[in-house]
């Protein structure tokens, strides 16, 4: 240890016996060090597991990276700023205050790391969510957003609590406060429960398709905030729709559609009357045997009615895909196979016609000389 003597000795003859500066310039320099080294060593440590795919425990050590340096310049910056003050004498009722803040370094860098960690577990279980069903991407959001919360609230009282403000006085503040904030803020507290709600129920989730028959509500989901929720509409127009709003309508959601339904009616003449039977029959038969349809759901073809100018039969069955495109191809491809049915029975399909009936020649003839005979008289 006798090197070490000596090395701090030439240090202070060359300070010229200001040791309070050299203490400050070791202080940071030691800073520096820790600094460097501890970001070395964490981000060799945060390399090798993402090669190793230990993406849970490289979440901690990839959290703790930023508050550590956090940690290590405060401390050293505050020892450098207390060293300071000692030696010259000015601000010293600043001292307490710096204190207390150093006592909550430890907090303030535990709390950063807490946020951090659950905004990396969040990530990685949304990738998890992805892949298997068990999970749901919202679930983990709203839990993640709940214990971000939780940590930045116990971070900021004792942070308060470190400068003497007393936590028992702040709860009852809080209690009685709440009240006048709660009737002065009832909208956004409504519109922070029904994003909860949302959460905890499920109506939809992001990226799916909603509509409301009560409001004018329809597109994708893009974001289900704590206040908001966004919908993009098939237009590509974002809107921007308060939580509280869905305690209020009913909600559609046919992303979750189990099959997409054919409804349709079509007529033909009333000359093909007798050709009706067969044709509702084969018709029938065609959907049953339909790739596309799906037979364990309603099907239904029967003749419907008498039109103004048809005789109306009546389409209703379902198909297995719900994707809208190829939804569409499929009705498409039944009508068409339906019109070819009714032109094989030599049937047309019927639209709106007149038939205008004349007298015979001879008639009009006769109500002609009827009149002239009345005429002479």
């Amino acid at each position: 240890m006798e090197w070490l003597t000596d090395v701090w000795t030439n240090l202070v003859a060359l300070f010229g016996g200001q040791v309070w500066l050299l203490l400050i310039l070791s202080i940071l320099t030691v800073t520096i060090v820790a600094d460097i080294t501890q970001r070395y060593i964490l981000k060799i440590v945060h390399v090798k597991l993402l090669r190793s795919g230990y993406v849970w425990i490289d979440s901690i050590v990839d959290a703790a990276r930023a508050p550590a340096s956090f940690f290590i310049w405060v401390t050293g910056l505050i020892l450098a700023l207390t060293t300071t003050i000692s030696q010259f004498g000015f601000y010293t009722d600043l001292v307490p205050y710096i204190l207390s803040f150093k006592s909550t370094i430890l907090t303030l860098s535990f709390g950063w790391f807490v946020i951090r960690l659950v905004q990396r577990l969040e990530q990685n279980l949304k990738v998890v969510a992805r892949q298997d069903d068990r999970l749901d991407e919202v679930t983990v959001e709203a839990f993640a957003k709940i214990i971000k919360l939780l940590a930045f609230i116990i971070t900021i009282l004792f942070f308060l609590n470190a400068f003497g403000v007393s936590l028992t006085g702040l709860l009852a503040f809080g209690g009685v406060g709440g009240i006048a904030i709660g009737f002065a803020a009832k909208d956004l507290l409504g519109n922070v429960f029904g994003g909860l709600m949302l959460y905890m129920d499920k109506p939809f989730t992001v990226g799916e398709w909603i509509r409301s028959p009560d409001k004018e509500i329809e597109g994708t989901v893009e974001k289900i905030g704590w206040r908001m929720t966004i919908v993009r509409t098939f237009d590509k127009r974002p809107l921007y729709i308060p939580n509280g709003i869905f305690s209020n309508i009913s909600i559609e959601n046919p992303s979750r559609m189990s099959n997409r339904r054919i409804k349709e009616t079509m007529g033909i003449r009333y000359a093909d009357v007798h050709k009706m039977h067969d044709i509702i029959k084969d018709v029938k038969t065609m959907l049953k045997e339909h790739h596309d349809i799906d037979n364990n759901q309603t099907l239904i073809v029967n003749f419907n009615g008498f039109g103004a100018s048809s005789l109306d039969f009546f389409i209703y069955t379902f198909t297995k895909t719900t994707d809208w495109i190829r939804f569409h191809e499929i009705k498409q491809d039944v009508l068409l196979k339906v019109s070819d049915i009714v032109e094989s029975h030599g049937a047309e399909m019927a639209f709106p016609t007149r038939t205008l009936h004349l007298e015979s020649i001879q008639g009009l003839e006769g109500l002609n000389n009827q009149s002239v005979s009345s005429d002479k008289q």
